[in-house]
């Protein structure tokens, strides 16, 4: 959690002026016991009513003012809490943003999630905490002993006693929750995970009437973590009943022993009430303070996950920012694959080994093979989204690590497999592509993309609002958009993988038709899992667990490799395939 603490650098007034208001407030309390004892001794004592009432008031103001540096310390320690919070969610927003797809992968989404929200708010809650308890109570504590010892320093012996008991009964009770808590985060991942799962496949779900098991299983870790929160709950509980018993214990021994001294004559009686009431301070300062320390240790506990995401760094960097365009290389084929073997985190086995390719520009590439042989895998590298293992991916004769993010991935328009749309309108889609875009580009770009039909039926066109994951559209509407998207940036390599598979037959057709006539050299990277669409390609790449089987035009591969030839025969007739 200290190494959180660097964001409340912008807020030092505040986190030193909240403690300072709480420890005044407690300085006006721990006067109060002495106008008691005034009270009692001189007032009620001599029967002087115009003292008590005097004295009475200067209670009540003493109480006022408290009052307001209470409220000063809470204004002041949620400001700083406020902004401790927001300058931490949005560092780990951007630390997130910074993660290459390797290290996303490993964290898992549902976590992350749970990490920005939950978990930083955890933090917040502990240092709002801290800055208006942290000092205030064990200032009351100390305060309200050496003020003891001014009364009476044979009685308040008993203060040495009963501080240090309470203080190892709020020890073992943070030791033994801190674990717990970090279980706790571990389990709420697992519910968001469930709750993601069930919310992005609702319609999955419930087209295989599988609601009440998916029900059970998220009751289950529910339960679970309800479990184990009623577990810390049963230690945390013992804090208020333990402390209780040792002040209970501790005021009778006041009583006791002060009732001795009254006898005697070394205290009066309102003195024996103000060391009851300053025992009593220590015991709702104490109480206090068990309670920070229960928020603080599940305040640590997020602290240590969250210092976790901020400790994963991203293993793709950036070697220069300066524009490398002008250093391709004459003749140099527009995306090269020179031995490249590539192997996720924590794979076993190498998702792809020892590719070799060269597509030239103005080239279009078909990919094709089984499920999961690796084709989308293959196309993430050239926009450098994981780093091979081995080999190298050359972009215009330049390696890939070479180029900096922005100008490689604006050269390479991707259109991913899962086509995904944010909320806004359709224009505001389609500048992601390119944030100048003009009307002209953004209508060229649909037009090709097939969706301009569709867009003009709207009543507002271009200002048609999309929900959250374009839920208002189709399949295939979300997958013209997000190519029309990748078009409107006009790149240099265009990647569809797989992101034709909502088309009909004849809309895919006359999509693959309008790319092909499209101006330039754009070299046109078509993943896919019919052989219809990519046949007509200049060079088809075949893989097969990982592998290339073959590489060539159609009839090259037709004739010589056994793969691609089982793939055509089993989606279309001995004719269309043999078909130029």
């Amino acid at each position: 959690m200290r190494k959180l603490l660097r964001y409340l650098k912008g807020y030092r007034k505040e986190s030193v002026l909240a403690p300072l208001f709480k420890m005044l407030e407690a300085t006006f309390e721990l006067i109060v016991p002495l106008v008691v004892t005034q009270i009692i001794d001189v007032g009620i004592g001599t029967g002087n009513t115009p003292y008590i009432w005097k004295m009475c008031g200067v209670m009540v103001l003493l109480g006022v003012v408290g009052l307001v540096c209470s409220l000063t310390a809470q204004y002041f320690s949620a400001r700083a809490a406020m902004g401790f919070s927001t300058a931490l969610r949005e560092d780990l927003f951007a630390h997130i943003n910074r993660l290459s797809y390797r290290e996303l992968d490993i964290l898992g989404t549902p976590t992350l999630v749970t990490r920005i929200t939950n978990d930083v708010n955890q933090a917040q809650t502990g240092v709002n905490l801290v800055l208006r308890l942290f000092l205030r109570s064990p200032f009351l504590v100390v305060g309200a002993v050496i003020m003891a010892f001014t009364i009476d320093a044979k009685t308040a012996v008993l203060f040495l006693i009963a501080v240090p008991l309470i203080s190892l009964v709020i020890y073992w009770i943070m030791k033994s929750t801190v674990p717990i808590y970090k279980q706790v985060q571990k389990l709420l991942d697992r519910i968001s995970l469930l709750t993601r799962e069930n919310h992005v496949g609702a319609r999955v779900v419930r087209a295989f009437c599988r609601q009440e098991e998916e029900t059970e299983d998220f009751s289950r870790e529910n339960e679970e973590y309800t479990r184990i929160q009623i577990e810390a709950g049963k230690i945390s509980a013992l804090l208020n009943p333990a402390t209780c018993v040792i002040m209970n214990l501790a005021i009778m021994g006041i009583l006791w022993v002060g009732s001795r001294q009254v006898d005697s004559g070394a205290l009066t009686q309102g003195e024996v009430v103000a060391l009851v009431n300053y025992m009593t301070q220590i015991l709702l300062a104490l109480l206090a303070l068990a309670n920070l320390i229960v928020a603080v240790t599940k305040a640590t506990a997020s602290g240590i996950r969250l210092n976790e995401v901020f400790d994963t760094y991203p293993s793709l960097t950036e070697t220069t920012a300066e524009t490398l365009s002008d250093r391709r290389k004459k003749g140099s084929p527009r995306v090269e694959f020179q031995d490249v073997t590539f192997t996720y985190a924590n794979g076993q086995e190498p998702a792809l080994s020892h590719i070799d390719f060269r597509a030239r520009p103005g080239e279009t590439i078909g990919i094709i093979g089984g499920t999961g042989c690796g084709k989308s895998t293959l196309v993430h590298l050239i926009p450098r989204f994981y780093d091979v293992n081995q080999g190298k991916v050359l972009v215009d004769g330049i390696p890939a690590e070479e180029y900096s993010f922005k100008e490689l991935r604006t050269k390479a328009g991707m259109v991913p497999q899962h086509a995904v749309l944010f909320k806004g309108t359709i224009r505001d889609n389609m500048k992601w592509g390119k944030e100048d875009a003009t009307e002209e580009e953004i209508w060229k770009a649909l037009e090709t993309a097939q969706a301009r039909e569709f867009v003009e039926a709207k009543p507002e066109k271009l200002d048609t609002m999309i929900s959250q994951g374009g839920t208002n559209l189709s399949g295939g509407q979300r997958q013209r958009l997000t190519i029309a998207r990748a078009l409107v940036g006009n790149p240099e390599i265009l990647i569809l993988d797989d992101s034709a598979s909502a088309l009909d037959f004849a809309t895919d057709a006359a999509l693959r038709r309008a790319v092909s006539r499209l101006e330039g050299e754009m070299t046109v990277f078509i993943v896919s899992q019919r052989a219809a669409s990519i046949r007509q390609a200049d060079q088809i790449l075949v893989l097969d667990d990982g592998k290339l089987q073959g590489k060539g035009t159609h009839k090259e591969l037709m004739e010589n490799c056994p793969v691609y030839r089982e793939i055509c025969l089993s989606q279309l007739s001995e004719k269309e395939v043999n078909r130029s």
